[in-house]
């Protein structure tokens, strides 16, 4: 019987690749293969039931799937690359240190941030448009952040 694949977890990694990821389900004793879509990669039987490995670089949604003597398998367990925010600017580039303060961060890849941090401090995220965040600054030493 072709090797079941569960879940993988993460289920999303940047598109560089080298997340590290456990593929779970059954079958896995002596795996010839892990693919992400059509890259394979190294991995770690680590049980029947467990497999570690570090995702290849990659695009879009694909497949996870794993290869043994008995075949290969085909759940539609999918992983999601993922590209990794950046900023290009924010302005203003200063605040009061009691916070409180609108502070509008400019980028890429930022749709869906779920937080936003000044130093150690949470800002509240008012606005996400995907290229542009808007936030309420939180308070903070003098410094810079």
């Amino acid at each position: 019987m072709a090797p079941v694949v569960t879940s993988v977890s993460p289920a999303q990694g940047a598109p560089a690749g080298g997340t590290s990821v456990s593929i779970t389900g059954s079958g896995f004793t002596g795996a010839t293969q892990v693919r992400f879509g059509a890259n394979g990669t190294n991995f770690v039987i680590a049980s029947d039931t467990l497999i570690t490995a570090k995702t290849p670089a990659g695009t879009g949604t694909v497949q996870v799937t794993v290869t043994a003597p008995t075949g290969t398998s085909n759940q539609n367990v999918l992983f999601t690359y993922t590209p990794v925010p950046s900023l290009s600017s924010l302005a203003p580039a200063s605040g009061p240190t009691s916070g409180g303060n609108t502070v509008t961060l400019n980028g890429a890849n930022l749709s869906g941030a779920t937080v936003v941090m000044f130093g150690a401090n949470p800002a509240t995220i008012l606005t996400d448009t995907g290229t542009q965040i808007t936030v309420i600054a939180p308070a903070g030493a003098p410094s810079s952040v």
